[in-house]
């Protein structure tokens, strides 16, 4: 069912938008934007349905059955028993994340990004008067990891309130191991340094990995931790859901509701509410499915790199997202943006949006139809014929 080719210009989609293509983009392979090409579950689709078939939509309560279905899905997946009466609504995780940074941070305090990374990070923090403090991620033998010396060091100064935690990391496929999540902790409650977990991408986990939810290490974890949930990746519905917060410090919950109040972040969609429901409840054999398609997407590009010189596949755990270095070519940022544009006609995410770490890598959102990335990558294969000669 996910070779089925969709026209996504039918409706406004972001991803196939000129806002984001340009004007001259009808005839590129979009592989920017962070969703899939793929009808969302189809039980997603009939609990829609039959919503709609109602025909009223007044004002709403959220559904006696969506937290249940939250709290089992995390249960039966990943032994993470969340307590109902921790979960706050959220419009959507950056929402969570601009609400979570203005309540337990100050004006010039510091938050801790680990680049590169997830862009609207850095972002939702400058708009905030937020100081931005890189942990940057360490590249070796074609592998990223933490650097804990560096962010014992950044966390030790009084004025770094906050971490963004992006687990697992996106742009750079890792998959974050207890062990890491561990240490990261323990760093982050010895200097009282808020652990902010953006895990949207935490279902979309390839074999031989584990997606680790940061508050499941245990209630001393839970105690520094907000954690940011959305079925928005999982189940291709980020234009029809709502978000979630996790917080299982009683005082610190409850700023966060009465800044909801405040806000009047509180209202449902009904629609969103029947989509997250039934996805929870119903959508794991399709993630299942889906998970094994991106799966053979990736052992695609990863086969076709091999007779592509002067590009790289960063080896992912998870996410529909891979991360490819280019920096063999020494081209610049916008030299190396322009190549993939013009010559391989790809419109993917630049890495230096996502610090300058980035420089030299572009994004690759590989859940499309086969077909359609088989294309890309034949395109990418001639680009490259025309590219600088790659460094030995």
């Amino acid at each position: 069912m996910f070779d089925e080719q969709i026209n996504r210009r039918e409706v406004p989609a972001l991803k196939v938008h000129p806002m984001v293509l340009g004007d001259d983009g009808m005839n590129l392979f979009a592989g920017g934007v962070a969703d899939m090409d793929f009808r969302a579950p189809q039980p997603v689709l009939d609990a829609m349905q039959r919503r709609l078939d109602h025909g009223i939509f007044g004002y709403e309560a959220v559904p006696g059955g969506l937290m249940p279905a939250l709290t089992q899905w995390y249960q039966a997946r990943y032994g993470w028993q969340i307590e109902h009466e921790h979960i706050l609504r959220a419009p959507n995780i950056l929402n969570a994340l601009a609400i979570a940074a203005s309540l337990f941070t100050d004006e010039g305090d510091g938050v801790i990004v680990q680049p590169p990374v997830f862009f609207d990070f850095f972002d939702i923090l400058r708009e905030n008067g937020r100081t931005v403090v890189t942990n940057p991620l360490v590249l070796a033998n074609g592998r990223y990891r933490m650097d804990f010396q560096d962010l014992e060091h950044k966390a030790a100064n009084p004025r770094t309130r906050m971490i963004y935690l992006c687990n697992p990391h996106n742009p750079v496929g890792r998959v974050w191991s207890a062990e890491d999540l561990r240490k990261l902790g323990d760093i982050c409650a010895r200097h009282d340094v808020l652990v902010v977990s953006d895990e949207i991408h935490g279902d979309l986990v390839f074999g031989g990995a584990a997606y680790t939810p940061f508050a499941s290490l245990g209630p001393d974890f839970a105690a520094n931790a907000i954690t940011c949930l959305s079925p928005a990746k999982t189940f291709n519905i980020a234009s029809c859901c709502s978000a979630f917060t996790v917080i299982a410090n009683d005082d610190r919950r409850a700023t966060f509701q009465a800044e909801n109040s405040r806000l009047t972040v509180n209202k449902n969609n009904a629609f969103a509410n029947a989509a997250m429901e039934a996805a929870y409840k119903d959508g794991g054999p399709w993630l299942d499915e889906v998970l094994h398609y991106l799966q053979s997407n990736a052992n695609l590009v990863r086969a076709r790199l091999r007779g592509i010189p002067g590009v790289e596949l960063i080896e992912p755990d998870g996410t529909f997202l891979l991360w490819l270095d280019f920096r063999a070519l020494g081209l610049a940022p916008d030299d190396l943006t322009a190549f993939l544009r013009r010559k391989a006609k790809w419109a993917v995410t630049r890495g230096q949006a996502f610090g300058p770490e980035g420089a030299g890598f572009a994004r690759l959102n590989i859940a499309c139809t086969r077909a359609k990335l088989t294309a890309a990558l034949d395109s990418l294969e001639g680009a490259m014929e025309h590219a600088p000669v790659p460094t030995p």
